[in-house]
């Protein structure tokens, strides 16, 4: 009961927040990325359950190597929260890229150019609808950087940048996100059978673990296993700030 109370309380503030965030914006709702992934899903989830899921669109943008089954997750979880919802493949933008001089298909720059092509048609329709981009960033990828700079950390609103991943599951169980979402093994969908634990090279418990140990002790890391996290963090301070520039704006 006490963890009921503790994650229904937390996601109250959440969806205080992103009613203050609609709401001073002058904006007419939110847009979200929907991926069939556990972060999409409880963005969404909690953007409906602040504004009303009407004031939601939720867009799935699939690439020939999407499994068919998120689209159906993605699909499920937008009539469980009647939030509305439309499928917009990026194949075909995915195919204009390739007919560009110079172009090289590895899985870092298709991963890369997958993701802003993702965000860019997010924003597009945000745009024509008067609506904000809802992203759906959770702190133990950004922290690591597992993200794409101008790409998947794009957005208007982070509700659930603050969040481990291992609380993300929490929460999502908490509202109510549907249990194939939450029980499947996250996946950026950047070919087939891709793992982003497999990626990182540790699960999301070992990766909070070692997050909240070094946080806690000044950014000093207590064991190997944090040594190496320390030093994803590093590596990727650059995905968490500004670019450099001379403006004062003093």
């Amino acid at each position: 009961m006490k963890q009921t109370c503790e994650t229904g309380c937390e996601c109250e503030r959440i969806e205080q927040m992103i009613r203050h965030t609609l709401w001073s914006s002058g904006a007419k709702g939110f847009v979200v990325g929907i991926s069939g992934g556990v972060d999409s899903a409880l963005a969404a989830a909690l953007c409906a359950r602040a504004v009303g899921g009407e004031r939601v669109v939720g867009i799935a943008l699939p690439s020939p190597v999407t499994p068919e089954a998120d689209l159906k997750d993605g699909a499920d979880l937008c009539a469980a929260f009647d939030i509305p919802f439309k499928t917009i493949s990026i194949e075909p933008m995915l195919n204009a890229f390739a007919g560009m001089e110079e172009f090289e298909k590895t899985p870092y720059l298709n991963g890369n150019l997958m993701a802003r092509i993702r965000m860019t048609t997010l924003y597009y329709h945000a745009n024509r609808l008067h609506h904000l981009v809802c992203g759906t960033s959770n702190r133990s990828e950004y922290m690591l950087g597992y993200c794409t700079k101008y790409g998947d950390n794009a957005a208007d609103i982070q509700p659930i940048l603050h969040c481990y991943k291992t609380r993300v599951f929490a929460l999502a169980e908490e509202v109510g996100v549907p249990a194939p979402i939450i029980e499947k093994a996250p996946s950026a969908g950047l070919w087939p059978g891709q793992s982003d634990e497999a990626d990182i090279g540790f699960t999301y418990a070992e990766i909070d673990r070692a997050l909240a140990s070094l946080e806690a002790n000044n950014w000093t890391a207590s064991n190997a296993q944090e040594e190496l996290i320390l030093g994803k963090v590093q590596a990727s301070m650059h995905k968490r700030m500004g670019p450099p520039n001379l403006m004062d704006i003093s």
